[in-house]
């Protein structure tokens, strides 16, 4: 097994590991009302744009989430949250010293060792989902989970689905697919995005992610056979008669949106395979983008 086989395999226990631990991360993380900023590069962007709408759309204060590099200085949060799994990403450190002393900040990390420890005012480390692939899976759905739970949501249901989606036969073939599309709806846009990166990072394979009610606003034109849309979350009425009349393949399911994203990390490493690529090694990447 690569190293990302091996990682994605392990995401049921790191969820319920990070539930475990949930009760012990409270204090760390946003507090209710706290208008917030979550932060991150790449696949931390796409998490932290799951849980902003999570936060948000449960009450809890208003919630923003920025790619590190468009962090807007200018406006006023309570609070920072920043999503990493190097802890060592320019961008991000970047960040947290300019909000150092005027705006606290909370972070969830990968390496409890990094640069940002120390320059973020509430860390909270997740050494065990830390990750030897460069290409990101368990780190970031383990930051989900911890974000998720700190919520109030049970997991349990999803470390089930998950549990499942690991060994469930894939619903596309990697050799008969020229394209995929990801949509997802509120908090599930990140993790189509997420699922669409993880296909061009593992595998360098056409992959796009959109809103699903945006879907039919011109990104529908690719549509045909040999393609197909791969719905994340509640899914537009008419929109999988749309997509099929197409010749496109329409795939969607009723596993929690976190675990269906662990099937679509599968489809990535098969499509890698397909192509002859190491799906631990991608083509121009590094684990961490540290600008001089």
């Amino acid at each position: 097994m690569t190293h990302v086989e091996q990682e994605i395999a392990s995401q049921p226990r790191c969820w319920q590991r990070a539930v475990a631990q949930a009760d012990g991360h409270a204090g760390r993380l946003p507090r209710h009302g706290e208008r917030v900023a979550v932060v991150g590069c790449g696949t931390s962007w796409f998490i932290a744009m799951a849980y902003a709408r999570l936060r948000e759309g449960a009450g809890l204060g208003e919630t923003d989430a920025y790619p590190a590099s468009e962090f807007p200085t200018e406006r006023r949060y309570d609070r920072v949250l920043v999503i990493s799994r190097s802890g060592t990403t320019t961008e991000v450190l970047d960040v947290l010293r300019t909000v150092r002393g005027r705006t606290p900040s909370s972070g969830v990390l990968g390496d409890p060792r990094s640069p940002a420890v120390s320059l973020v005012d509430e860390p909270v480390c997740l050494p065990y989902a830390d990750e030897k692939s460069v290409v990101q899976t368990r780190f970031a759905t383990t930051t989900l989970a911890v974000l998720r739970a700190h919520l109030g949501h049970d997991l349990d249901q999803a470390v089930r689905d998950a549990t499942e989606a690991l060994t469930a036969v894939l619903p596309l073939d990697p050799a008969a697919l020229e394209q995929v599309t990801f949509l997802g709806r509120d908090w599930t846009v990140g993790l189509a995005h997420e699922a669409a990166l993880k296909c061009r990072e593992a595998a360098g394979f056409w992959a796009e992610a959109y809103p699903a009610m945006d879907y039919r606003h011109g990104p529908i034109a690719v549509a045909g056979p040999g393609r197909a849309v791969w719905a994340f979350g509640t899914v537009p009425v008419g929109l999988p008669e749309q997509v099929t009349a197409t010749g496109a393949t329409f795939v969607h399911s009723a596993r929690d949106p976190m675990a269906e994203l662990v099937l679509a990390q599968r489809l990535a490493v098969g499509l890698a395979t397909r192509r002859g690529l190491h799906p631990d090694e991608p083509r121009h990447l590094t684990r961490s983008v540290i600008l001089t």
